[in-house]
């Protein structure tokens, strides 16, 4: 009987050992390659690339030190307090799986068993833009290594009204660019304060906006997907109206250039809900406890409130402060002194905000009061302080001010918003009021054509997606390329179409079982 004990014992433990083998075919590859390459690539704003097996290998103690303190992926809100789209964290489990990789030496495995790198959008993460703007000129970000906050301003050149359904923000140097906010001006004041400096664009203006509190649109943090409304939730923009950009610069020891870009889409039907916007700051009676002023050696907590004066289907939310910024708290007591948790950030970090969008909507009865906490560091403690020996700090949008803003987004309750998904960005062919961005082939280009041809296509999520040119008698002539995984987002394929004879041919893109067709006409 001790001999059949040992022998199962030895088995369990030969069994746990082969469990525990991590290699990174199988193991490694799906978490980089899903949560850290959108960022870790060419051109993106990480300072190296994960995009294959020698790269993560060249890092992979870095990368376990840094997932195990969870510092990266940078997903600031608590998992365990609320549930947003598109989130980007990794679980206890994938964290071990990466120490464990690491500690037993980096192995590489199957190679037949690696997934293949996803193919990410290179002109816009949403598809083809309704309305491009960009900047009139380049704008120079200065290598003194200081923040700075430009205000640009883009006139749209809208003749009528539209309904706004998407706003992607391109940066066009993303080794400076932080993060952006935009705002619609329909006043000129934004364009009266471009025009009064000799250089492109203006600085922040203290309290400048305060005025445009009600107007903000989609803004941009690197690594985030743009939000794409659906069901029939838009934001109007005006005809005439300009887009007010600010874009936050990082610190550079270098000069500079900057020339970034505004994608706009626009529904393709007329919106039936529009969006409503609220942004707290500690003026007006928001604070309980006031005034926002931050003493040096001094922690503070204060606590500001807002009720809904109408039943709201709460879509969004976005805490912003500075670098005393250390947590947020946000929930909802409603009417019934149920509680609903909205966000918690644990530890702020100033160098990654975001906007985070609910899965599903958040119903909110009219007389619900949201309740927002948020904590600062003034002491020589707080390691990122911006002034050493500390000093009383004030509300201001400059890097060494401080801020207690938090902008969240609704639209008025309808009976059956609690059954609303937005996880999932796809059109509905089954309810016309239901609208998104949409898996889409586009018109091929040149055609006809003789000798190269563009294949542009959109995927509204990422997936494997095929791509095969059929003659007029349905014969495969060019398999361009099968079940290749593409992320999210517009893509151009280039196809040499030499060596084909003349005649009249199908292109068909075969994403989720369906398939989307275009026609090419070869000439010789």
């Amino acid at each position: 009987m001790k001999k059949l004990l040992l022998f199962i014992t030895i088995c369990c433990w030969l069994n746990n050992g082969i469990a525990q083998e991590v290699n990174f075919s199988e193991h490694i590859a799906p978490i980089i390659y899903n949560h850290c390459t959108t960022c870790h690539r060419p051109g993106e704003i990480a300072p190296f690339p994960l995009t294959n097996y020698e790269q993560v290998k060249a890092w992979a103690p870095m990368i376990a030190y840094v997932t195990g303190i969870k510092y990266m992926p940078p997903w600031k809100p608590d998992p365990n307090y609320q549930t947003y789209q598109r989130e980007n964290y990794l679980t206890d489990a994938e964290i071990k799986q990466i120490a464990d990789w690491v500690a037993q030496g980096t192995k590489r495995g199957n190679t037949a068993l690696e997934p293949p790198l996803p193919v990410f959008p290179t002109g816009s993460q949403v598809g083809t833009p309704d309305l491009v703007l960009s900047f009139r000129e380049s704008y120079l970000h200065k290598g003194t290594n200081q923040d700075v906050y430009r205000f640009f301003v883009l006139p749209t050149g809208l003749t009528e009204d539209k309904d706004l359904i998407a706003l992607e923000v391109r940066p066009g140097n993303n080794a400076i660019v932080h993060h952006a906010l935009v705002w619609e001006d329909t006043t000129g004041t934004s364009r009266a304060a471009d025009e009064q400096t000799p250089e492109y664009g203006y600085e922040t203006v203290r309290g400048n906006s305060l005025n445009a509190l009600n107007s903000q649109l989609p803004g941009y943090v690197p690594g985030m997907r743009p939000m794409v409304f659906s069901h029939g939730i838009a934001q109007r923009l005006h005809a005439g109206a300009d887009l007010r950009l600010q874009v936050h610069y990082a610190p550079t020891p270098v000069d500079e250039r900057d020339s970034t870009t505004v994608n706009l889409f626009f529904a393709r039907q007329p919106a039936t809900r529009f969006l409503k916007s609220k942004v707290m700051i500690p003026f007006f009676g928001t604070l309980t406890n006031g005034p926002f002023v931050i003493p040096a050696n001094q922690v503070r907590e204060f606590h500001g409130t807002y009720q809904f004066t109408e039943d709201a289907s709460l879509l969004n939310i976005s805490p912003h402060m500075h670098k005393l910024g250390q947590r947020w708290e946000v929930f909802a007591i409603k009417p019934n002194k149920d509680t609903v948790k909205l966000i918690k950030i644990n530890e702020w970090d100033f160098n990654w905000q975001g906007s985070y969008s609910f899965k599903k909507p958040i119903i909110l009865p009219k007389g619900t009061v949201v309740h927002a906490f948020a904590k600062y560091d003034n002491t020589v403690n707080n390691p990122v302080n911006p002034n050493n020996p500390p000093k009383l700090i004030t509300w201001g949008e400059n890097t060494s001010d401080e801020m207690f803003y938090l902008p969240f987004s609704w639209v008025s309750y309808q009976p059956g918003d609690e059954n609303l998904v937005f996880e999932n960005p796809t059109t509905s062919t089954e309810n016309p009021t239901i609208y998104s961005i949409q898996n889409e082939l586009y018109p091929i280009a040149p055609n006809p054509a003789t000798q190269q041809v563009k294949i542009g296509f959109t995927l509204a999520s990422g997936g494997k997606a095929t791509l095969h040119l059929f003659d007029v008698n349905g014969r495969l002539v060019n398999a361009v390329f099968t079940d290749r995984l593409y992320a999210p987002g517009l893509h151009t394929v280039e196809m040499d179409v030499s060596q084909q004879a003349s005649g009249v041919y199908m292109a068909v893109l075969t994403i989720a079982g369906q398939q989307h067709i275009q026609k090419l006409v070869i000439t010789k």
